[in-house]
């Protein structure tokens, strides 16, 4: 029984040790975080920048153009069947 016990206490402290040591590890090594400003669309003029291609528009978008971050392509906020307004490809 005491030799069970022995070996139980063992394994224990064996894997604290291995889990502890990993967790440092990977504290360590671990991407680092970036707090980039986002980017949210907002009004420029009678145009949108900065919208998300195929996302609900603002009610005050409307029939008007947004451009995204990353593409030059124009969008055009438009009304879909299901009344719902969404950016489409213009």
């Amino acid at each position: 029984m005491l030799k069970k016990q022995a070996l139980a206490a063992a394994a224990a402290a064996v894997l604290a040790t291995n889990v502890t040591a990993i967790a440092s590890a990977g504290a360590a090594t671990g991407p680092a975080t970036v707090n980039a400003p986002r980017c949210t669309a907002h009004q420029v003029g009678k145009q949108w920048a900065c919208i998300t291609p195929g996302s609900y528009c603002p009610a005050s978008a409307k029939n008007t153009y947004g451009y995204p971050v990353k593409s030059k392509q124009r969008y055009r906020c438009t009304q879909y069947p299901d009344h719902h307004w969404r950016w489409k490809i213009a």
